[in-house]
């Protein structure tokens, strides 16, 4: 028997990757068990200063003293939540990049964007959900309706005269105004701005004539008495402003409420993600952040990831035939 002696580099080389495949499981194991071990960057899609920036910081902050490292908050807003998405969608799936799953994003903008540069399907880990808000409708101070139903009429009576706003095409706030036109039959334009605070600038000057916006803000004003407000997007009354009606009270079955969970690029360790809803979970049961939330008219609303899937798959079934049947397209 003739016995062939290869170089023990020759031998390495030709087995390395069978003999190594374990321990870099194993290694891969443990720096996803040991995550984070570093800062970790949250993408929000929308702009410093709005409902879901505010939220957002919260929730970073908890994480951040729940883990010792910090969560950082990167605004990267647009096309309704679509530029953010985009760059969350094409970063590293590490676990060190993790950003907001928005009903925008998520659950209108497959229907109404023409063409995305991201599938919201296929290009995202769901890691939880986070959070609900109902949206309002508000008008300038000098509008000439005080009721759903007189601006409705009024509107009807004046086709193509009135406009309403919103924090940008594809947003909840854009559908339901894009609904009501739907509902009641209405003829106005809609204004797209770079998130709602830019609207809500031009409703105080009053070069905006309504706008569906997240909670928080408007109310903020109204109770100041410097918008009008007519009626919340939730199903109920909510208790932020119980006074004001829903438009479900007008139009039976009108429930628009925003949303926010947490997500990362398709392909996240799994561990990794058990371990980040985990976590989430957790500072959600934070008493500072409850406060928070109530001050943001926010209900704290955590899914696990399989949920979080399912509960945004719905949510675009659901929300599809609303934005064929407005007509609402964007190229």
């Amino acid at each position: 028997m003739v016995r062939v002696l290869l170089p023990r580099r020759r031998v390495l080389a030709a087995t390395g990757g069978v003999l190594a495949s374990p321990m870099i499981a194993s290694g891969i194991a443990r720096a996803q068990a040991d995550w984070p071990n570093k800062s970790v960057r949250y993408i929000n899609p929308f702009p410093a200063g709005a409902t879901t920036d505010v939220l957002s910081r919260i929730v970073c902050q908890e994480l951040s003293e729940l883990t010792g490292q910090q969560f950082i908050v990167e605004n990267k807003s647009g096309s309704g939540g679509n530029v953010g998405s985009d760059v969350l969608a094409k970063s590293a799936p590490d676990g060190y990049t993790v950003g907001l799953y928005t009903i925008a994003s998520h659950a209108i903008s497959p229907t109404l964007y023409a063409k995305l540069p991201f599938d919201a399907e296929k290009d995202f880990t769901p890691i939880s959900m986070l959070w609900s808000v109902p949206n309002i409708f508000v008008t300038k101070l000098a509008f000439p309706a005080n009721t759903v139903p007189e601006l409705v009429a009024l509107v009807k009576a004046n086709p193509g005269k009135y406009f309403f706003g919103s924090g940008g095409s594809g947003t909840s706030p854009h559908l339901c105004g894009e609904m009501l036109k739907q509902r009641a039959g209405l003829d106005m334009q809609h204004v797209p701005y770079r998130g709602g605070a830019p609207a809500m600038q031009d409703m105080l000057a009053g070069t905006l004539d309504m706008m569906y916006d997240n909670i928080s803000t408007p109310l903020v004003q109204y109770k100041a008495g410097k918008v009008k407000a007519l009626a919340v997007t939730s199903p109920e009354r909510h208790p932020a402003a119980p006074e004001l009606p829903a438009m479900s009270e007008f139009y039976p079955g009108f429930n628009i409420t925003s949303w926010g969970g947490m997500c990362g690029p398709a392909g996240l360790p799994p561990a990794m993600v058990e371990k980040a809803a985990a976590l989430t979970k957790k500072a959600l049961e934070s008493e500072n952040l409850k406060k928070i939330f109530v001050q943001q008219a926010a209900t704290a609303n955590w899914m696990n990831p399989s949920d979080t899937a399912a509960f945004r798959r719905k949510q675009e079934q659901d929300l599809a035939p609303i934005i064929k049947a407005s007509g609402a397209k964007v190229d």
